[in-house]
């Protein structure tokens, strides 16, 4: 080949790998886009199980019951034993948390289990959702993946095996995660039920605290408790007497979140901080109670907190208010009728009116979440009882099993419903919380 030769050779050659590369880059931009579409689906697939259940609340407890790690046991190793219907529940209320309307369901087999989630895609402008379905197979240890599909789109073997990795670095990384990963020694998987063998060591309960809890959520909720503290001594201070109405409270304390909230804490964090400590008050427990590391939080006054002129409305309003907060206003609602079945069965009878001051608690945390920052305004300013509880004299309470069955024919039945429709009737015409219907 002549000198002249070489140069236009070397120019053509470059021509043609640039040409490649070019054509490369293209067909994996096309794949990406094809893998794309086939990944992300516009609606979720799997909705996740039925709606929580008077009944589904008696099987948690049982299942806490069960399960708690403070029983004395003959070594470090316990084991948490759940059923299908259980872990789905759990799962429901987890995915909740993670992400507004994603679900996540498992489906057991001896050996082995299928689960199934859907996650909405974070800032899309359209719907647009991913479907996971992954297998897994039990082993000594933890799980494995296989048969790994994302919407359309099936994740070969080797690349959901090389992905399991970077997934529990990822968990490992969070607090909750963490100690999971350190406490778990192995999953069971049988048709019906899923066992998970872990380690519980004499620090377990503090290691579990601080985890849920960490130092900075500590620090919160004792600036509250301060706060709840001195609005008590304010009002005993000015005359007030043993009791203290819910809407005296209110204005302190979330005068207080807005602004933390305003200085650039999260609101919705400084809401839940708000009603816990109000929740904790009206039920009569201590801060300690929860959190044992929390030193620096004042003891409860004995005072009492009331709605409507009753401490146990300010009881249930507080403690579906906290529940819908954290797991949503279904299992808030769910709690509250699963109390006065019990109550049925108890002998105090089943009360409307206490379902009217679960419901009304209800819509409260869901706005508290939803719209953190102008819930903390409003209350700020002030808002009377009137604002976010209804009238609710007239309504049915202490029946008997006899007259409930005979008068509304149990939960669910048509009378039952035409009564919970009248109380979300009132609902809807209260200032606070009629344009905050729950979404469910």
């Amino acid at each position: 080949m002549s000198a002249a030769a070489r140069p236009g050779r070397l120019r053509a050659a470059l021509r043609l790998s640039l040409k490649a590369v070019a054509w490369t880059a293209l067909a994996l931009a096309f794949a990406g886009l094809v893998a794309l579409a086939l990944a992300v689906q516009a609606s979720p697939r799997w909705p996740g199980p039925a709606a929580v259940s008077a009944l589904d609340i008696a099987r948690a407890r049982s299942f806490l019951q069960r399960n708690d790690p403070r029983r004395p046991a003959t070594g470090p190793l316990r084991t948490l034993v759940a059923t299908e219907r259980e872990a789905n529940l759990m799962l429901s209320q987890l995915s909740r948390r993670l992400a507004p309307g994603a679900s996540a369901q498992l489906m057991l087999a001896g050996g082995s289990a299928i689960l199934q989630a859907s996650m909405p895609v974070p800032h899309s402008p359209v719907a647009a959702w991913l479907n996971i379905s992954v297998t897994l197979h039990e082993t000594p240890g933890l799980p494995t993946l296989d048969d790994l599909r994302v919407g359309r789109l099936p994740v070969p073997a080797w690349v959901a095996e090389r992905l399991l990795p970077h997934l529990l670095e990822r968990l490992h990384a969070t607090p909750e995660g963490a100690l999971a990963l350190d406490m778990v020694r192995r999953v069971r998987l049988t048709p019906t039920r899923v066992e998970v063998i872990y380690e519980w060591g004499d620090d377990g309960l503090q290691r579990l605290l601080g985890t849920l809890l960490p130092p900075a959520e500590q620090a919160r909720l004792t600036a509250y408790a301060q706060a709840l503290a001195g609005a008590l001594q304010a009002h005993a201070a000015a005359g007030g007497g043993g009791a203290v109405p819910l809407a005296r409270l209110l204005p302190p304390l979330f005068t207080l979140a807005s602004q933390r909230s305003a200085g650039g804490a999260d609101a919705l964090a400084e809401n839940r901080a708000a009603l816990l400590t109000l929740a904790l008050q009206a039920t009569g427990r201590r801060m300690a109670d929860l959190v044992p590391a929390i030193q620096a939080a004042p003891l409860p006054q004995p005072v009492s907190v009331t709605l409507a002129g009753r401490d146990d409305f300010a009881q249930h309003f507080l403690i579906s208010a906290v529940v819908a907060l954290e797991g949503g206003g279904p299992l808030a609602d769910a709690i509250g009728v699963y109390k006065e079945v019990a109550d049925l069965r108890d002998g105090s009878g089943f009360s409307f009116n206490d379902i009217a001051a679960d419901r009304a608690g209800t819509r409260f945390g869901l706005l508290a979440r939803r719209d953190p920052r102008t819930l903390q305004d409003r209350l700020a300013r002030g808002a009377p009882e009137s604002d976010f509880m209804p009238d609710v004299a007239d309504l049915p309470e202490f029946l008997g099993r006899k007259d409930f069955l005979a008068t509304y024919g149990g939960v669910d039945a048509p009378p039952y419903r035409r009564m919970l429709a009248d109380i979300d009737r009132r609902l809807d015409a209260l200032p606070l919380l009629g344009a905050s219907a729950p979404q469910r």
